[in-house]
C-alpha cells in the first residue's frame, strides 16, 4: 500500500529540496522517491495540521466523545468533468460533498482522508490547484484533511484526477435524524435555488454552446445544519440533493418514511437561467445536481423557525417551504404544478448528466 499521512512540511529544515517537475509521471506513483517528493512538495505542504501523522501509514486520531454521542463516518468519489468550472472545481467538490454527507445526518464534521488517482501527463500546476482549493474548502468546513492515498495510471487509464474523499464527524448525544422519523404533516424546506450545479457543469463543458452566469452552489452545509438543529431540534431528516437532484432525494425520504409528499412547482427555487437551460435542453430540473442544496423535514410548529435559522447563514438566505409529508400514497412524491394539476415525481432513472460530480 502506498497510504500516507501528511507529515509537517517544514522543507527548509531538510537537507534534500524535493523536485517534482512540470507534470506527473509514472515514477511518482512508484513508491520511491519521486513519489515521497510529490507527497511532500504538493500534498503534505497543503494538508498540513495538528492531527497529521508522522509519517506512519495511518492518522492517529483521539476524538472526545460526550456520552451518547456516535461517530459518523462517509465516502465518496468524485469524477467531475471539467475539473474546474464556474463556482469550484474538482477539489473543493471532493471535500464539500463528503462534509455535507456527514452534516446532513446531524453529525459535526472533523477528519477528512484524500486518496487520488491521478493521471499520466497531468500538470503539477493543476494538482497543486486542486490541493490547494481542497485546502481553502476544508479551513472553510472547519475540517482536517489528516490522511490519503496517490496512485498514478498510464495515460488513457483515467481521465485527469479522480479523488475518492472519505469523512469521519460527532453526533451528539440526543441527535436522531433519519428519514424513517418523518411524519404526515412535516415542512419540506430546502435552503436555496436548486439545479446550479448541473446547470454550471453543462455550461463549461461548451457542448450545447451555451452560455450562461450561472456558478456552481459547491459550499459546506455544516454550518446552516448546526443552526438549524439549534432552532428546530426536532428536525426530523435532512439530505443533501446531489446526483438525481431535490427529486431523487424526495422519493428516498419518502420511501423510508412510508409516507406520501407533496411538494408546490410554484414554490420551488430556480433561477430564470437554470429554467431557461431546462427548457431548452429537455430537462427537468428537479434532477439536476447541487453540491450545496439541502432538502429538510421539520414538525410543522418548528417550520418558521428553521427557516429563519436557514436565512440567516451564507448558505440559506434563499431557504423556502416548498412542500409537506402526507398521509396518503404512501412512498409516493407528487408535485402541484404551475397548472394547478399533479404530477409524479418519480425516482431518477439513468443519468441526465453523465461526469456531473
Amino acid at each position: 500500500m502506498n497510504d500516507h499521512t501528511f507529515p509537517p512540511s517544514d522543507l527548509s529544515s531538510r537537507k534534500r529540496v524535493p523536485h517534482v517537475g512540470e507534470t506527473v509521471t509514472l515514477a511518482h506513483g512508484g513508491g520511491g522517491r519521486a513519489m515521497r517528493d510529490l507527497i511532500e512538495s504538493v500534498f503534505a505542504a497543503a494538508f498540513d495540521n495538528p492531527d497529521t501523522g508522522d509519517r506512519e501509514d495511518q492518522a492517529r486520531l483521539t476524538p472526545a466523545l460526550p456520552p451518547g454521542a456516535r461517530l459518523a463516518f462517509t465516502t465518496d468519489s468524485y469524477v467531475v468533468d471539467p475539473l474546474f468550472f464556474p463556482g469550484g472545481d474538482i477539489g473543493d467538490l471532493a471535500v464539500n460533498g463528503t462534509v455535507n454527507d456527514l452534516a446532513v445526518g446531524g453529525a459535526k464534521p472533523l477528519w477528512l482522508s484524500c486518496a487520488m488517482i491521478i493521471e499520466e501527463g497531468v500538470e503539477v500546476a493543476t494538482l497543486r490547484r486542486i490541493v490547494a482549493s481542497m485546502r481553502k474548502a476544508a479551513d472553510r468546513a472547519g475540517v482536517r484533511i489528516v490522511t490519503g492515498d496517490t496512485k498514478v495510471v498510464a495515460r488513457g487509464a483515467a481521465d485527469k484526477v479522480f479523488i475518492t474523499t472519505a469523512g469521519v464527524g460527532v453526533i451528539a448525544p440526543g441527535v436522531d435524524i433519519a428519514a424513517r422519523h418523518v411524519r404526515p404533516g412535516d415542512a419540506a424546506i430546502v435552503n436555496g435555488y436548486l439545479g446550479d450545479h448541473g446547470a454550471a457543469i453543462l455550461a463549461a463543458r461548451g457542448e450545447m454552446a451555451l452560455e450562461s452566469d450561472v456558478a456552481s452552489d459547491t459550499a459546506p452545509l455544516g454550518a446552516l445544519m448546526a443552526a438549524t438543529l439549534a432552532a428546530a431540534p426536532g428536525l426530523r431528516c435532512a439530505r443533501d440533493a446531489t446526483r438525481g437532484g431535490l427529486a431523487s432525494a424526495l422519493n428516498e425520504i419518502a420511501e423510508s418514511a412510508g409516507c406520501g409528499i407533496e411538494i408546490d412547482e410554484n414554490l420551488v427555487p430556480l433561477r430564470a437561467e437554470v429554467r431557461g437551460f431546462c427548457e431548452i435542453l429537455g430537462l427537468d430540473p428537479l434532477y439536476l445536481a447541487n453540491e450545496g442544496a439541502l432538502v429538510a423535514f421539520v414538525p410543522p410548529d418548528q417550520a418558521e423557525a428553521a427557516l429563519a435559522a436557514m436565512r440567516a447563514t451564507p448558505e440559506g438566505r434563499e431557504a423556502r417551504i416548498i412542500g409537506r409529508a402526507v398521509a396518503g400514497h404512501p412512498g409516493t412524491v407528487l408535485m402541484r404544478t404551475l397548472f394547478g394539476g399533479q404530477r409524479v415525481v418519480d425516482m431518477l432513472v439513468g443519468e441526465q448528466l453523465p461526469r456531473i460530480c
